[in-house]
């Protein structure tokens, strides 16, 4: 019996084994021999065995998502320790960081530092991937720069998202859910067959949760969401060497916001107001680490959609594999909030903000793939993108007036090629790199100040990628790598943008010089893995958001941080005991410092006592512990599935995650989340061949509260404590009942 950690990766395989080694449904074990554990990656654009791949990637499966109760892309930091996912009051807002590195931006067409793939197509907003997760067939993320083969956006790393892909026989998939906390949802896919040379793919998947806040002004819940997805595909094999597949997504949802106040000093007034204290502005809230209650007379809530289509087209001409990957994606935001996060009365107590974000992207990659079992390999390709971005913007009318619109655009060319040469044997070099050119141009129009502004830039450049790989037996391997990596440059389009901000030009692009060593290894007969990666990466001119504060109100900056190092440890682990018992766990050791950061904006509340300093008061973070860097965190989980007899199996799950203390803000005690660990639970029943599953499952077992994202919401009282937090699912021990069919 083998595990497999993906039978469906064709979504990224790029030669004929591979595409033959799809032909099958997802599954977490199929048949193979005496338990060995093969995990397979597309990492390197090719299907490999992740054994034998000399970078830093996990690979996710279905099963690890259900047992760590993961069904939203915003949870995946449960599974992937080196991943930190920052929750915001919308996901457009939100920021996904990789070994301590992420941008956390408010502007339109600011690109992130972790890229995210579905399928082998980028997505244009970080927000489009912020969905459920109904039909995945395995995720991988890529640790470190992956600008080389994926991209200028890919400078701290990349999360791979593949689908089901269509198969030559039936299958059906179909899972339900439903929570003690109301939460309830349903997914199925259904793949195969038309005729001998067309198959087919169509799932969908509903959720629907109202949120673990009440708001006492209307009596409703927040922080919740309701999303829809659908996803069609066809796959028609014209000839035995040529295969098309086009799919089409579907994306609709929304969700409510919800930031309870945690701490509020007893003396502390909205906007400084003389009579609007918190028992005026928060009618009936008991504030508390433990509150889950919020009080706003303006409903705080997003609403989104999307679509798009993918066309993959594959040939083999003689020994070598020729793809074309084309897709074309769109998709909106429209997000409302209570600005003064009140339900005071008056003109404070009505303070909103009204937006929306849009995009369109328009993909086109090339690639040639030498056979992947030959001594010299090389995959070389073409890529071209067209992005565009707009986004309306609208806040008042009592303090903070804002009205503008922006747009912003960017076309991109590229070539890029990796070499893996085994000149000796058990001995490969690899040699890879990438050149190209950007154009990126903005409008920005504020109609309060009745100002237009307009630009453009262009920029070229190349990143490369150094690798040395030895296989000292076929079950261990050593590698090690130098690797660099590029995100590009880009215009800050957010509130406040001004003359000054036009006339300074484009922020500068984001460097990183990364160096990585590491072993691969099985034992036990291949039951078990243990993987090790040390890596220390260097990031200069590193893009990172700043607050400006004025008049109480918190404005969001891009700036070039100085530089900044990440260095650490990352430890995965897979074990299958027996037939009926596994274990799979990975740790991250991290150490992310700023390296140069002398002028930083100051937190609010900081006094000159506390580092903030000079005119206009700023702070040196230098040498300071990097935002979302938690110096350990872990995930690890165990199955026990014995025999009970007459086909069927009981089915114990249960995992472990662990997170060291962070900041949200640097040095800010508001921002501070201590350290943590959260249990699940699962019991319950399947049939032998897993053609159907009903498992009870308990989240967060010891009920244990902790914060996602923490906001020093202190200028709007006067500059006196006031601390805002956005809860996470599993804010509060929930149970529930999961039921899936499989045939």
């Amino acid at each position: 019996m083998s595990l497999l950690a993906s039978a469906q990766v064709n979504a990224q395989t790029s030669d004929a084994n591979a595409v033959a080694a799809t032909e099958t449904v997802t599954a977490d074990v199929i048949g193979g021999k005496d338990d060995e554990i093969v995990v397979t990656t597309t990492a390197q654009k090719r299907f490999e065995n992740l054994q034998n791949v000399p970078l830093a990637v996990q690979v996710i499966t279905p099963s690890q998502l259900e047992a760590q109760g993961v069904r939203h892309f915003q949870d995946l930091g449960k599974v992937a320790p080196s991943l930190t996912i920052r929750t915001a009051e919308h996901p457009v807002n939100a920021n996904v960081s990789l070994r301590g590195v992420g941008t956390f931006a408010f502007g339109i067409g600011v690109e992130p530092s972790v890229a995210v793939t579905v399928d082998g197509a980028a997505v244009a907003f970080q927000a489009r991937a912020f969905a459920d997760l109904p039909d995945v067939a395995q995720i991988e993320v890529l640790r470190g720069p992956q600008s080389t083969l994926y991209g200028k956006a890919a400078s701290a790393g990349l999360i791979k998202i593949m689908t089901i892909q269509p198969t030559d026989t039936l299958h059906v998939r179909a899972n339900t859910l439903a929570t003690t906390d109301s939460e309830f949802g349903g997914n199925f896919s259904i793949t195969g067959p038309i005729s001998e040379t067309l198959g087919y793919v169509f799932s969908a998947g509903y959720n629907n949760w109202g949120g673990n806040v009440r708001n006492l002004a209307d009596g409703k819940k927040a922080n919740g969401r309701e999303t829809l997805n659908t996803r069609a595909k066809l796959r028609w094999k014209a000839t035995p060497d040529v295969t098309f597949t086009l799919s089409g997504n579907y994306l609709n949802g929304n969700t409510t916001v919800g930031r309870p106040f945690i701490r509020m000093a007893p003396n502390a007034l909205l906007r400084n107001q003389p009579g609007l204290t918190p028992a005026v502005a928060f009618p009936g809230v008991t504030i508390d680490e433990d509150n889950q209650n919020i009080s706003n007379n303006s409903p705080s809530r997003t609403k989104y959609w999307g679509w798009g289509t993918l066309l993959r087209s594959e040939a083999n001409i003689g020994k070598l594999n020729v793809l074309s990957l084309t897709s074309y994606d769109r998709y909106r935001l429209d997000d409302y909030l209570d600005h003064d996060d009140t339900s005071a009365p008056g003109p404070f107590g009505s303070n909103i903000n009204v937006g929306a974000f849009k995009s369109r992207l328009f993909t086109q990659e090339l690639r040639l793939l030498s056979p992947g079992d030959e001594a010299f390999r090389y995959a070389l390709g073409l890529y071209y993108a067209n992005v565009g971005f707009e986004r309306p913007f609208k806040r008042g009318p009592a303090f903070s007036p804002a009205d503008w619109e922006a747009s912003s655009g960017s076309r991109q060319i590229a070539g890029f090629a990796q070499i893996d040469w085994e000149f000796l044997p058990h001995l490969t070099a690899t040699a890879g790199g990438r050149v190209q050119n950007e154009a990126i141009k903005y409008t920005f129009r504020d109609k309060i100040a009745a100002t237009n502004f307009a630009g453009d830039a262009s920029d070229s450049t190349a990143t490369y990628r150094l690798g040395l790989s030895y296989q000292v037996t076929p079950d261990v391997m050593f590698f090690g790598s130098y690797t660099t990596g590029y995100k590009g440059q880009t215009y800050d389009l957010t509130s406040g943008f001004n003359a000054a901000r036009a006339n300074a030009g484009p922020i500068r692009p984001e460097t990183s010089r990364d160096k990585e060593f590491g072993v691969r290894t099985q034992f036990f007969d291949r039951r078990a893995t243990f993987n090790v990666t040390y890596f220390d990466t260097d990031y200069t001119d590193l893009q990172a958001q700043s607050i400006e504060t004025v008049n109480g109100t918190s404005n969001f900056r891009l700036t070039n941080v100085g530089g900044l190092n990440t260095k650490g440890l990352e430890f995965e682990l897979g074990a299958r005991v027996t037939r009926d018992l596994s274990f799979n766990g990975a740790a991250t050791y991290l150490d992310a410092t700023y390296t140069s950061f002398p002028a930083a904006q100051c937190y609010v509340l900081q006094t000159a006592a506390l580092g903030c300093v000079g005119t206009p008061p700023s702070q040196n973070l230098t040498g300071t512990r990097a935002v979302q860097s938690p110096k350990w965190k872990t995930s690890a989980g165990a199955e026990y599935a014995p025999s009970l007899g007459q086909n069927l199996k009981g089915v114990a799950q249960v995992s472990w995650q662990y997170q060291s203390s962070l900041y949200y803000v640097a040095r800010d005690p508001q921002a501070f989340q201590p350290g943590f660990s959260v249990f699940n639970l699962g019991l319950g029943v399947r049939e032998q061949d897993r053609r159907w599953e009903v498992t009870a499952f308990v989240n967060n077992l010891f009920d244990k509260q902790y914060f996602q994202s923490l906001v020093n919401s202190a200028g709007n009282y006067g500059n006196r404590i006031g601390t805002q937090a956005l809860l996470p699912r599993d804010f509060r021990r929930y149970g529930g009942v999961r039921v899936g069919v499989h045939f």
